[in-house]
């Protein structure tokens, strides 16, 4: 695994747990986590049960005994890894989003492709398709449950940002993080909302925003924020991101992606309505979904909650018995688990890297429109 910070923590949760739970038909080895701190690493190895610990990747992905690496950096160190490792006959688990730019994810795709045909599996890790109620709904969509898609709303609402003196992380920086509040937690919205409803945004009409332009410099990060040191510097990416999108089947979608929202903390929120039904999810619930069957008598009409947590359920068959939940860090289990047996089976794992070239493709058709007075913008493919 290359990083060991946030992402790091919740990827090494997915690689401990999901053998121990899921019947897997390889047995993963935590071999070792790279890091640019020697110590850090090092911490951070025997904190999580990695075997040992790195500072240079490129070594480790020339290793005969490393089979797949995971990445967990930020966006601009994503393409040259990936790149490297598939070339080196490495399968390649990639967090989102894929890269910083459009040309990075097509550089990334084309080597996945070309790996693909050596068997070579690469994937991306835009883990909320693997909680079990946004599963399940993209269950009863593909059954028809809803009938004829005809409007989707998705918006991903965090706070951490609101107050304006949170020092400058790497989130902030357009040069390490590729945009802001879009590609950090927008980039989900848009996967989770094409996932579900089983169709893709073709074009959009959006608006991008930085409400607190400055910020004290990084002393010591701590989690997604830190302490703040004395010096300053700007910030240069988004805060908050609205658009409109048209789906593929001419169904209209409004997206919202905000580290401003006060009060929501981690609140990745879909709904969508249909001509025979509608439903919606909300992670910040996540082991529940709300259900509107539009068949039923007009007097029995009404949203109903659903608790995912049946043994039928998507992924839920290895857990605890039905009413005892699961949290955030079981998604990452579930991604492990889909991530091996398709290595093992020899198919391609989803979401592929053509996957998240699509969604950075709708990333950079938001930041043209906005830069053009939100006009509308198809993706440029």
């Amino acid at each position: 695994m290359i990083g060991y910070g946030f992402m790091g923590a919740a990827h090494s949760q997915g690689w401990r747990v999901a053998p121990r739970f899921f019947d897997l038909p390889r047995q993963p080895e935590m071999a070792v986590v790279v890091g640019r701190d020697a110590d850090a690493v090092a911490a951070a190895a025997g904190a999580w049960g990695w075997q040992e610990s790195a500072t240079d990747w490129r070594a480790v992905v020339a290793r005969d005994d490393i089979d797949v690496v995971d990445i967990v950096t930020p966006g601009d160190t994503h393409a040259v890894i990936a790149i490297a490792a598939l070339e080196a006959g490495k399968h390649v688990l990639c967090e989102k989003p894929l890269a910083n730019s459009v040309e990075e994810a097509q550089a990334m795709e084309r080597a996945a492709a070309a790996a693909a045909e050596r068997g070579v599996a690469s994937m991306v890790g835009f883990t909320y398709r693997r909680v079990p109620a946004a599963a399940f709904a993209r269950d009863l969509v593909a059954a028809g449950r809803l009938g004829q898609i005809r409007q989707v709303r998705a918006e991903y609402l965090q706070d951490w940002l609101m107050d304006a003196e949170a020092p400058l992380t790497w989130r902030l920086e357009r040069e390490r993080a590729g945009s802001g509040a879009l590609g950090d937690i927008g980039a989900h919205a848009v996967d989770l909302a094409e996932f579900i409803t089983g169709q893709r945004v073709t074009s959009v009409s959006g608006v991008m925003e930085t409400l607190v332009d400055e910020r004290p410099l990084l002393g010591k990060g701590v989690g997604l924020s830190g302490t703040a040191a004395a010096e300053r510097g700007r910030v240069t990416v988004d805060d908050v991101a609205f658009f409109t999108g048209r789906l593929d089947s001419g169904a209209l979608a409004s997206f919202e992606a905000s580290r401003f929202r006060t009060g929501r903390k981690n609140a990745l929120r879909v709904e969508i309505s249909g001509s025979q039904g509608a439903l919606a999810f909300d992670l910040e619930r996540l082991n529940e979904l709300e259900f509107y069957d539009a068949s039923q008598p007009a007097l029995e009409q009404g949203f109903r909650r659903i608790l995912v947590t049946e043994h039928d359920h998507p992924y839920l068959a290895p857990w605890w018995p039905p009413g005892h939940m699961l949290g955030y860090e079981h998604g990452f289990s579930h991604q492990v688990r889909d991530f091996v047996v398709a290595v093992d089976e020899g198919v391609a794992p989803r979401p592929s890297f053509a996957d998240g070239l699509h969604v950075q493709r709708v990333l950079d058709a938001v930041e043209r429109s906005s830069a053009a007075g939100s006009v509308w913008t198809s993706l440029e493919v």
